[in-house]
């Protein structure tokens, strides 16, 4: 199974950030406010207003798809230049499936002939949701009134596209007809090659990131660009994922929940009976002795054996993920196991429910189902768009049978994820640390079975201090952390990082590790250790009446 827990059925569209559990800032500077700083002009890194020229993106081939960037509903600002609409997943004149993009060009000054791809999971569920509320031009975070601009988008730094896919995905159109990622990445693989020819961006670097269930999708639509060996249309040069299932689901699940809440027992509060009953569970399903046998750095050699999958029992009783979500939740209503210190009430969403614990006020509308919204995005009017769909998106047509799945194996079990780091020599893992449903150890565990570059496995725990730099904060909507923030290391072409207060939606959470993680990602820092500042933040700055030089401070 990837991810079909027995416990929500549509809540498994686990990379989306949830209506109701989404990252958001909570009023506390009681005491002390964050620097405050009075805008500069030309200051890239802390003015979020997008710069006004004249566009070599505006031509006769892209003006369908061309967004006013002052008539986004609900949006009180100019989000700058974009472009949205459908491409169709192949060069036939027939073909009927068509995914759903939004692209920004970036105000970088430099115009980098590059492009980062971003893509949610689920499998089913929309990349617009991490545009809203992870890392887009404006963001509009659950239990807030309005969008604001978010100075941590990462089209401050490069040419960015969210794509809503595979078909069947939000404002997409068409019937599914795939059954594994082979095919996904091919349909992946027709749709970027229109976008190219649309946009011409011919031979541009490109960089397939995204986060949960994309953790298949991004390593397998990488490998796709590999394979076609076109680097006029595919030039690939790095991906990222955060929170990625990428290998067998018990054992980044199962084996691992037990180590984890025992590590966040002072928060999670489960009495102590209920702790030593799973504890004796977890030895009876073997997987104590698995995870001391094979959680190591460096590990033992491979390939490890893969445990029985608890669901396929007849009383579940190794299914050990759902019996602690279930007590968890007798402790805490609102227990949110993409972002584990959330408490009751469940902030309301313009995302929309995708979980019967979210809530939804009475008489509210989802954002992008608004006719207003629709119609601004050169969507077709009158789709129903959902975060996360109930279509099958692997039912190859046959939507409502519900043993069809994907088929394919994690990209960390059959040599994708091993092809796409020896290729590229650019490949970044992220976790958050505050995420239950894909856990820090349990992303390692599945990476500890994997060989690359002719080794097995990191050979050490990450350790090294993932660094965020210190900048002037100027809006109060959109904030970021800063110094010390995780750990990380890097091994032969593959990078590992944590981020100590994200959940599963990293982006969201910390969107200072993520700005960083993609600064590395483009070759413009070396590396998690950096303490230089942003490379989009320059000169001196005020704040409160005090002149703060480039760099650190406090």
């Amino acid at each position: 199974m990837k991810l079909v827990l027995a416990f929500f059925s549509a809540l498994l569209c686990i990379d989306s950030v949830i209506g109701g559990n989404l990252p958001h800032k909570r009023n506390v500077f009681n005491k002390a406010r964050p620097q405050v700083e009075r805008s500069l002009p030309n200051h890239r890194f802390r003015n979020p207003e997008l710069q006004k020229r004249a566009s070599r993106w505006l031509t006769d081939k892209t003006q369908e798809f061309a967004v006013n960037g002052t008539g986004i509903p609900e949006v009180p600002f100019d989000i700058g230049e974009s472009y949205a609409g459908l491409l169709p997943v192949s060069d036939d004149p027939d073909e009927t499936r068509k995914l759903f993009f939004w692209f920004f060009p970036s105000t970088n000054a430099l115009e980098p002939e590059e492009i980062v791809i971003w893509l949610n999971g689920g499998p089913g569920c929309s990349s617009l949701s991490g545009l809203l509320t992870e890392n887009g031009p404006f963001t509009w975070e659950a239990g807030t009134l309005a969008p604001v601009q978010n100075p941590y988008s990462w089209t401050n730094l490069t040419n960015m596209i969210w794509v809503e896919q595979p078909v069947g995905v939000g404002y997409s159109q068409g019937v599914p007809n795939i059954t594994n990622e082979v095919e996904l990445a091919t349909e992946f693989r027709g749709f970027y090659k229109s976008f190219v020819d649309t946009f011409d961006v011919h031979n541009w670097d490109v960089y397939v990131t995204g986060e949960s269930y994309a953790g298949y999708y991004v390593p397998y639509i990488a490998d796709g660009f590999i394979q076609a060996n076109d680097t006029e249309y595919f030039n690939l040069a790095g991906i990222s994922i955060n929170d990625p299932i990428i290998g067998d689901e018990t054992v980044q699940q199962q084996v691992v929940i037990l180590p984890f809440i025992e590590y966040w027992q002072r928060l999670t509060y489960l009495n102590d009976t209920f702790m030593e009953q799973m504890r004796e569970r977890q030895a009876f399903c073997n997987f104590t002795d698995y995870y001391d046998t094979y959680f190591k750095f460096p590990p033992p050699p491979g390939p490890f054996p893969v445990p029985p999958d608890p669901y396929n029992s007849e009383n579940y009783t190794c299914d050990m993920f759902d019996n602690f979500y279930s007590a968890l939740l007798e402790v805490n209503p609102c227990f949110n196991i993409y972002h584990i210190t959330e408490t009751c009430p469940h902030p309301f969403s313009q995302l929309g429910i995708i979980n019967t614990g979210d809530y939804q006020a009475p008489g509210a509308q989802v954002y992008f189902n608004r006719t207003d919204v629709q119609e601004a995005l050169h969507a077709v009017v009158g789709t129903n768009w959902m975060q996360c769909t109930d279509i099958n998106v692997f039912g190859a047509g046959n939507n409502t049978d519900p043993s069809l799945h994907d088929t394919s194996l994690g990209p960390a079990q059959d040599g994708v994820l091993q092809r796409v780091i020896e290729y590229t020599n650019n490949t970044i893992v992220g976790s958050g640390d505050l995420d239950m449903i894909l856990t820090t150890n349990g992303t390692l565990l599945a990476l500890q079975n994997m060989t690359w570059n002719g080794v097995q496995g990191f050979q050490a725990y990450p350790s090294n201090l993932l660094y965020a730099p210190y900048h002037p904060e100027y809006n109060l909507g959109a904030l970021a952390g800063a110094g010390y923030l995780g750990k990380w290391t890097h091994e032969r072409g593959l990078t590992f990082y944590t981020s100590q207060l994200a959940g599963h939606e990293l982006p969201g959470y910390t969107p200072g590790v993520a700005y960083r993680m993609l600064e590395i990602l483009l070759g413009r820092v070396k590396d998690f250790s950096s303490t230089e500042d942003f490379t989009t933040q320059t000169g001196n700055f005020t704040g409160n009446g005090t002149i703060y030089k480039r760099g650190l401070r406090g």
